[in-house]
């Protein structure tokens, strides 16, 4: 029996789970300027998957690495999520 796409599916799932909250967390603070940051962390984990051996554990910073990518497109549509007001704005930060 192989494990591995069961392996990938949960880390996916748990990999979208854990990066939706830190979108919301980085626009309160930081505004959208920090997508850089995310451009950073996601070529990182991409060019680090090239070299991993273990085909599983490569797949999962792939996927890590095009989800912070995504991330960035989500940083934006927070701002505008905020500006609707249906998510609290920050008052220290100015828009």
């Amino acid at each position: 029996m192989n494990i591995n796409g069961i392996i990938v599916g949960i880390t996916v799932f748990i990999i979208i789970g854990v990066l939706h909250p830190i979108v919301i967390y980085a626009e309160y603070y930081f505004g959208k300027k920090i997508w850089p940051l995310f451009f950073l962390l996601g070529n990182i984990c991409i060019l680090i998957s090239l070299f991993i051996k273990n085909n599983t554990f490569s797949c999962l910073l792939c996927v890590l690495g095009f989800s912070l990518f995504w991330s960035i497109r989500e940083l934006f549509e927070q701002e505008k999520r905020v500006k609707k007001g249906w998510y609290p704005k920050n008052p220290k930060r100015k828009f």
